[in-house]
């Protein structure tokens, strides 16, 4: 049986993933008076360069002969899945920024909202989805319809089902929570990285150079991510170490973000 309590922190999960990306449309719409077009043009964004182009590439990558390499090293899967991330992500949050959003440049804090979109859709896929997967699984377990579930299945989907079952009976309760835990650290880093981009994409010439930082921030926070969880590092300290690279990235979000706001200050006086 999957404990109760296991299930009472799936649906706070839920809750949580979808409600933290609506809360965050709805305050920055009305603190910044910003556009619902940039929220969902970031959740756009994340479907198609990550969930459809970056996919595309794993697939060719992967099915290479180099595949079976990258595949049997968690370093160099860490590596690569994070360097694929933050390339795709970010060059994508750059298009859309640059040439999408021209009607928001007047309001930085677009970048915020676009954040909140490309963050969130990521949030709600990942976390309300995993988790309405997780609650029907959990029914099907507790009503004892496990082996009517898997009756029609091949072998490999058999053991590939049963497997999640196992998980979800002996997962101890509380770690469900660190999936919200860990999915508010991602979007608070997506937001950040979205006011690096922003500065990159709106100015009168683009700035290779803080494109170029948010590929290597986005790429150091799924990497140490990936590594540090598949390597065998304690879960709450995985989250902790991922906490403090996402926070990292906000204090580098506000220097580009108080530099630009300077430097934007100095022009209009001198005119």
């Amino acid at each position: 049986m999957v404990p109760t309590l296991s299930i009472a922190f799936m649906i706070l999960s839920l809750f949580l993933g979808i409600g933290i990306p609506v809360a965050l449309l709805l305050f920055f719409r009305k603190k910044y008076q910003t556009s619902i077009v940039s929220f969902f043009i970031g959740c756009g964004v994340m479907l198609l360069f990550a969930q459809v182009l970056e996919q595309l590439v794993h697939l060719i990558v992967l099915g290479s002969p180099v595949g079976p390499f990258i595949e049997k090293s968690i370093l160099a899967i860490a590596i690569y899945g994070a360097l694929m991330a933050g390339l795709f992500e970010e060059i994508g949050r750059f298009i859309a920024m640059r040439y999408v959003l021209k009607k928001q440049h007047g309001n930085a804090h677009n970048a915020l909202m676009y954040g909140a979109g490309h963050g969130g859709y990521e949030m709600i896929m990942i976390l309300a989805v995993g988790m309405i997967n997780n609650l029907i699984y959990s029914a099907l377990i507790n009503m004892g319809q496990t082996q009517a579930v898997m009756a029609p299945l091949d072998d490999t989907m058999k053991a590939t089902v049963l497997t999640a079952f196992d998980a979800l009976i002996q997962t101890p309760s509380w770690h469900f929570l660190l999936s919200p835990i860990e999915r508010m650290a991602a979007i608070t880093a997506q937001i950040a990285l979205s006011v690096i981009v922003w500065y990159a994409a709106t100015g009168v010439e683009a700035k290779a150079s803080l494109l170029a930082l948010a590929v290597f921030l986005h790429a150091l926070l799924d990497g140490v991510a990936v590594y540090t969880a598949r390597s065998g590092v304690p879960l709450l300290a995985v989250e902790a170490i991922v906490w403090i690279i996402a926070l990292g990235i906000v204090y580098i979000s506000r220097q580009v973000w108080n530099n630009n706001n300077k430097k934007q200050n100095a022009d209009t006086d001198l005119t």
